[in-house]
């Protein structure tokens, strides 16, 4: 039996766990490997035995956060699905915040170095979201001539600056006081059944 998986696994967790804290501190142009893996406890080497280099790291440490961010967002036999994923997308940002602050400042760096990465993230979450929002259109719950994608790419992109702003201006708000004002806003633009 072979421990090292396990053990690569859990240095790789405290590399991203460290990265997050210092990307969300000050932002990735401005962090170093030596940083990264001083913040970790590791050597500098664990980071270039685990990822090659920082870039390889912070793509990695996206495509982590998202797969996190997905599998919570995945409905639970919910009967609201999109008060599910209001929420759990709310849960998501209050418990990673830093990672939020990544996604934003990434996400609209023109041209941004992981870009790339960050448009196939983006799409598999606002997939997820189209799923939701698309079993509303057909229910006909949307207004008429509001596109399912564009819909489904707003709801994302509100909470994802909501649940930022909520950490950073509004730390006293509760996880179910802001859900409910979401989806009072949420509510307010689907007509009634």
């Amino acid at each position: 039996m072979n421990p090292r998986p396990a053990r690569t696994a859990v240095t790789k967790q405290k590399l991203f766990d460290a990265a997050l804290r210092l990307l969300g501190e000050r932002g990735a142009a401005e962090v170093t490997v030596d940083e990264i893996a001083s913040a970790a406890g590791v050597a500098k080497g664990t980071v270039y035995y685990n990822f090659g280099s920082k870039d390889a790291l912070i793509d990695a440490l996206l495509r982590h956060g998202v797969d996190l961010l997905a599998e919570r967002l995945r409905p639970e036999g919910s009967d609201d699905a999109v008060e599910h994923l209001v929420g759990a997308s709310l849960e998501f940002f209050r418990d990673y915040p830093a990672f939020g602050q990544l996604l934003v400042s990434e996400m609209w760096r023109s041209p941004g170095q992981w870009h790339g990465t960050l448009s196939l993230l983006r799409d598999d979450i606002v997939a997820i979201f189209k799923q939701v929002v698309q079993r509303s259109a057909d229910a006909g719950k949307l207004p008429d001539g509001v596109q399912a994608g564009t819909a489904s790419a707003a709801l994302f992109g509100t909470l994802l600056v909501v649940a930022l702003d909520w950490q950073v201006f509004q730390p006293d708000r509760s996880l179910d006081q802001v859900r409910d004002s979401v989806m009072l806003l949420v509510r307010g633009v689907t007509p009634r059944a």
